[in-house]
């Protein structure tokens, strides 16, 4: 299975890496992925599967790391930027000919020990020893910790719309999706939203700040999943105002027929379930506020080359 159980952490990437330097030349970080990747037969949707913030594919963090660590416990060094290759004290490390090389393997050498200290927090963090079996780079426990914040975030979100009253419920989505960058305003949104007769429709929104077309809202603050049954009634009232696109919004979840509905229709609608609602107000800040923010920097070598 492609799952990212099945991509090496740092540890288990740090003794085939160290391999891969045995011949002395110098090696770039882009060819030890790609070596390692094929060292451990990753397939290609495994090469890409990229960590929570898109921003870096997992193996490749991990490369880096290893890197990082061996180079810390002087196995390994970089002559010059972007490369790295094999130190005496590697070679010596290969020619014990270890089953792994891990953390604790590497504490024997006392500036991988001063490494490791510099890390320790004021609550001890790394010196809990099942810290030390964690097998995620510090990018990915920062963003895998993030995840699982956010997660919890969402559920307490939920949690919080299903307990409003249908009525604010409506003037939520109207206000979440003026906050996404949908044309109106909220009074002008609102004006429908409640009313008795409505044909079904709970809102309508601008798609664009000029009007042009104008997308058709229905907001269910249901417990139960809902079917195909209330999408066809939903679209039945798109028809009924002439209407192409609409959104329906529930906390709740949708049915596989409902899901495959809207797939074999002309009309344009899309369907939002609780947990799909609850991420876009996080993303767009509403119902939430911010509590704390960090910033991840790296050091900038471009900075660093000096011209003569």
């Amino acid at each position: 299975m492609n799952n990212i159980e099945n991509i090496p952490d740092y540890a288990a990437i740090m003794l085939p890496l160290l391999k891969i330097t045995v011949d002395g030349e110098e090696h770039l970080k882009r060819d030890a992925v790609e070596a390692i990747a094929n060292h451990f037969g990753l397939s290609a949707e495994l090469r890409n599967k990229l960590l929570p913030s898109g921003q870096q594919p997992i193996i490749a963090n991990r490369v880096g790391w290893a890197i990082t660590y061996l180079k810390k416990a002087g196995l390994l060094e970089s002559p010059r930027r972007s490369c790295f290759k094999i130190t005496e004290r590697g070679k010596e490390v290969l020619r014990e000919n270890p089953l792994e090389i891990d953390n604790k393997f590497l504490e024997r050498f006392p500036e991988f020990t001063e490494f490791k200290n510099t890390k320790k927090t004021s609550n001890n963090e790394f010196n809990n020893e099942d810290q030390e079996q964690i097998s995620k780079t510090p990018e990915e426990a920062i963003e895998f910790g993030y995840q699982s914040i956010r997660k919890n975030l969402a559920e307490e979100v939920l949690n919080q719309v299903k307990q409003c009253s249908p009525k604010f419920f409506e003037q939520l989505v109207v206000k979440l999706l003026l906050t996404m960058g949908y044309g109106g305003s909220l009074q002008d949104a609102g004006s429908i939203v409640g009313q008795v007769g409505d044909g079904g429709i709970d809102g309508v929104i601008k798609e664009d700040k000029l009007g042009l077309d104008a997308i058709y809202l229905q907001a269910k603050r249901w417990e139960g999943t809902v079917g195909a049954k209330e999408i066809r009634d939903f679209v039945g009232s798109l028809v009924g105002h002439k209407a192409n696109k609409g959104v329906f919004i529930t906390t709740s979840s949708f049915t596989k027929d409902a899901k495959n509905y809207v797939t074999t229709i002309q009309h344009k609608v899309v369907l939002l379930d609780g947990d799909a609602l609850a991420q876009l107000m996080i993303d767009y800040n509403v119902g939430v506020s911010n509590v704390i923010s960090y910033e991840i920097k790296k050091v900038d070598l471009d900075y660093f080359v000096e011209e003569f």
